[in-house]
């Protein structure tokens, strides 16, 4: 099973308020998805909600047309004081 970090501003500012995004096999519930952040990053998941993206055909630069694959995404809220490191932001 796969999960990866959404590491963009909008989900860098959600991680400051404890909701961090990720992308995930389509065919996992919320469950699962609990239990694979809890295993894979070692913290304790309170809530789970998901968001299913339709697969879709679209151009690109050059006018050919390309199928984008069907995703879904995760927004994870973990309990009070924990943070993963993947999403904190490096002070310079």
């Amino acid at each position: 099973m796969r999960i990866t970090p959404v590491l963009t501003e909008k989900s860098l500012k959600e991680a400051k308020r404890g909701f961090y995004t990720f992308w995930v096999e389509k065919n996992l519930d919320k469950g699962e998805i609990k239990n694979l952040v809890n295993k894979v990053y070692d913290v304790h998941v309170v809530a789970v909600r998901t968001i299913n993206y339709k697969a879709s055909v679209r151009k690109n630069f050059r006018g050919q047309k390309v199928r984008h694959a069907a995703l879904k995404k995760a927004m994870v809220t973990l309990s009070v004081k924990e943070k993963i490191e993947a999403f904190e932001e490096k002070s310079k």
